[in-house]
């Protein structure tokens, strides 16, 4: 299973029981906590009537007064308020008085006057100086249909000479907590919902932070020429740097101790024929034989420059990750350029060289690259193509890639041969005398193209060779 998905796993188990747990727990309290709020205004409620009544209760007059038709007017009452959305329709709260024997002097149903109320709670407790509170259901069946009585009593002095109870159903409460669970519930589901999407998220980016590296880091390991990902964020930030660094210092380890091996072993054949050469001219000798040595050493001290100069290009290039830049380079006065530094050397052979390059085509990358690379592919052709040869340089768009065409008329390519021309020191011998370059140039070609995003391939065609070069736009 991925990193990702399982940190993701984690993540959801973790967010989705913390969530669940926090919503049920508050879910659970909702209940509780409207109903204390009530039971707090019944107690408010409860007491500024306990200080209304106190008088005509202590005169005895409480049932002959106007206060019992207030009550029947007070129950038929419709506010018709709007409460949070919800409407209030009718008014709810029963209200009853009973003396210090707990006797019901008064009830604002007019259905319990006379009966004694000294067992339930709220009076008994509140006459005995305590606070007084029950809750008692309307149908022993019906958890919803529980009635809270909160009781104050009235006093003359420190004596307390009635009670007065303050009652109001549960069930009126219902509506305001089924909406605030509910709109608790959609809010919480949306806040579990929102950090799964982080997580996932987060999940996602880590995944695929590490899934950048981890290809770098295999990548590099098969020798592919690839850069470090742009990875955010301080510890994968510092890891990739950390990659990246060493894969420069092992890469620059190795490269230093193959080409140290590979230069040695290339400069050991000139060397040889240079210090050959230096102890006979030691002796004496005719003189046309004296400069036929002098002018080896000068043959093998170009060749050794030339070599030199070559691999000193070719590292600058197969050290590198990626281009520095990327600018237009016209292909027509580009291979104009080329072929005019070359033209003492086709006008000596006599070659035919036709161009069929559209000016509007352009190529895209460093110029200095481009340039040193066709100069290679130009060169081989001059050196393969026989005295008054033909050399074809043609180009055209391919949707979004262009390619450029070069034809030297001259021998195929043997075989075995094709697929090594990119090796680095391999070559073959020249038409004229046999002689081979240092096996250098289409390496740094194949490099140079790779670099770019392209293609490089060479075969034998009608009448000769042909080095097909494909670029991106």
């Amino acid at each position: 299973m991925p990193l990702g998905v399982r940190i993701f796993l984690v993540y959801f188990l973790f967010v989705g029981l913390a969530g669940w747990f926090v919503l049920s727990t508050v879910m659970d309290e909702i209940r509780p906590g409207v109903r204390q709020s009530t039971e707090e205004t019944l107690v408010d409620t409860a007491n500024l009537l306990a200080e209304i009544l106190r008088d005509e209760v202590k005169a005895g007059t409480l049932g002959q007064g106007r206060l019992h038709e207030a009550l029947e007017a007070y129950g038929r009452r419709k506010p018709q308020a709007s409460i949070w959305g919800l409407t209030k329709a009718e008014v709810n709260h029963r209200i009853y008085v009973t003396d210090d024997k707990g006797i019901v002097l008064l009830d604002s149903t007019g259905l319990a006057v006379g009966q004694d109320y000294s067992r339930w709670n709220d009076v008994l407790l509140t006459l005995r100086g305590q606070y007084g509170a029950r809750s008692t259901r309307e149908d022993p069946e019906d958890p919803d249909s529980s009635v809270m009585y909160v009781a104050a009593p009235i006093r003359d002095g420190q004596q307390i000479i009635g009670v007065v109870s303050v009652a109001k159903p549960n069930r009126t409460l219902q509506p305001y907590i089924e909406r605030s669970q509910t709109r608790l519930g959609w809010l919480g589901a949306g806040l579990i919902a929102l950090g799964l999407l982080i997580g996932a998220a987060l999940s996602w980016w880590l995944s695929a932070a590490l899934g950048k590296l981890t290809r770098y880091a295999q990548a590099v390991s098969e020798g592919q020429r690839a850069e470090a990902p742009n990875v955010r964020g301080g510890e994968l930030r510092q890891l990739a740097v950390a990659v990246e660094r060493m894969r420069t210092e092992l890469e620059g380890k190795a490269y230093v101790e193959r080409y140290v091996h590979t230069l040695t072993h290339e400069l050991k054949s000139p060397l040889a024929a240079i210090r050959g050469a230096a102890e006979l001219l030691d002796g004496d000798m005719p003189a046309e034989q004296r400069q036929r040595f002098v002018a080896n050493i000068q043959q093998e001290s170009a060749r050794l420059q030339n070599l030199i100069e070559r691999l000193l290009h070719l590292a600058q290039v197969e050290q590198r990750q990626g281009l520095e830049e990327r600018v237009a380079v016209p292909l027509a006065a580009l291979v104009d350029e080329l072929l005019q530094a070359q033209q003492a050397r086709i006008t000596a052979a006599n070659l035919q060289i036709e161009q069929a390059l559209p000016t509007g085509i352009e190529l895209r990358g460093e110029r200095f690259l481009l340039r040193q690379a066709l100069a290679n592919l130009l060169d081989n052709a001059l050196d393969f193509t026989p005295p008054g040869g033909l050399i074809r340089i043609a180009a055209e768009r391919q949707g979004e890639r262009i390619v450029l065409r070069l034809f030297n008329q001259g021998e195929a390519i043997p075989d075995y041969a094709l697929a090594r021309l990119t090796e680095r020191f391999y070559s073959l011998p020249r038409p004229n005398g046999g002689r081979k370059s240092t096996g250098l140039g289409l390496n740094f070609v194949q490099e140079v193209v790779d670099l770019h995003g392209g293609e490089l391939q060479i075969g034998n065609v009608e009448g000769g060779v042909e080095v097909r070069l494909t670029l991106p736009v």
